[in-house]
């Protein structure tokens, strides 16, 4: 099963490039997560934030084709980790490929969040697009833990 953070934005500090790479790695082979990193369309053309958003999502559309795709939103669908695991096991069993988009500076377009199979939040807080990558590569290491028989602490 392929999984796929698409992430909007470069040149983030390197904690988050060490940090999400650890993840990564721990990921069982079974369960292959990679990052697509797209440049965030430029602030300072003119452009109004619904142009500069449309142009991302034309990015977007492009790297998820083919996925089943988990749009990230604060305003999106609080899961806990075991909900996340289930999903994660039913994607698996239904040899899905998913990939999870985390948006730009201005989020995502609501194009994005309307075509999106699920709109999930991974905190009511705003997080740092750094951040939201490392937690969600967390998140899928820890589901895929709980799938692989692994104990939650929560259990």
């Amino acid at each position: 099963m392929k999984l796929r953070i698409v992430a909007l934005g470069h040149r983030l500090p390197s904690w988050v490039g060490e940090a999400y790479a650890d993840y990564a790695r721990r990921m069982p082979r079974a369960l292959n997560l990679e990052l697509v990193e797209l440049k965030a369309e430029p602030r300072d053309r003119g452009k109004s934030i619904e142009q500069v958003l449309a142009a991302e999502a034309e990015r977007i559309a492009t790297a998820t084709r083919g996925f089943r795709v988990i749009a990230l939103d604060e305003r999106g669908r609080m899961w806990t980790t075991a909900e996340l695991a289930s999903a994660l096991g039913g994607w698996r069993d239904s040899a899905l490929e998913v990939a999870f988009v985390i948006g730009s500076a201005d989020g995502l377009a609501e194009s994005v969040k309307h075509d999106a199979n699920i709109v999930i939040a991974l905190s009511a807080l705003t997080l740092p697009h750094g951040l939201a990558r490392v937690m969600l590569a967390e998140q899928l290491y820890r589901a895929a833990s709980l799938l692989q028989g692994h104990p939650y602490h929560r259990e």
